[in-house]
């Protein structure tokens, strides 16, 4: 019953797709940033679910959960599906594609952050061999001094 995810279209440009990504990574933390949609999304991620079952396992209203759902389903992050049993019946599934765009980034960010760090620990390196070569240097100064 989960929906099918759309398959990836080419933009008209990679400049394009690179503001659109963007602007749906920004939907996606933006989505995830309530406690409530994130236990939705953890909900979703078992089994696709009715909207009343979500309401009742989170303990909100009906109506709330309508708004976090809504929510969710502009960010991209989950997909609604009406059965053909019951047009009423509303049921919610996980999408992968924002997370697997949230990912990446993440990802991204932790290789410019080990980079940083990476560059930080040789600076610190470079610093304490310099300052190393100093105090050996002023060592043999004063060995020589005590010489003469």
């Amino acid at each position: 019953m989960a929906a099918a995810e759309p398959a990836p279209q080419p933009g008209p440009s990679t400049e394009a797709a690179t503001a659109d990504d963007q602007a749906g990574l920004d939907r996606t933390i933006a989505a995830l940033a309530d406690p409530f949609r994130r236990r939705t999304v953890e909900l979703l991620g078992g089994r696709p679910h009715r909207a009343g079952e979500l309401a009742r396992a989170l303990g909100v209203s009906p109506s709330a959960m309508s708004k976090h759902l809504r929510v969710l389903r502009e960010s991209g992050l989950v997909a609604e599906e009406h059965p053909d049993f019951d047009a009423r019946v509303r049921v919610y599934s996980l999408q992968s594609a924002p997370m697997r765009t949230l990912r990446s980034w993440i990802e991204e960010a932790e290789r410019g952050w080990a980079e940083q760090l990476t560059a930080f620990r040789r600076h610190l390196e470079g610093q304490h061999l310099e300052g190393q070569h100093l105090e050996d240097q002023h060592l043999e100064d004063q060995h020589r001094e005590d010489e003469a």
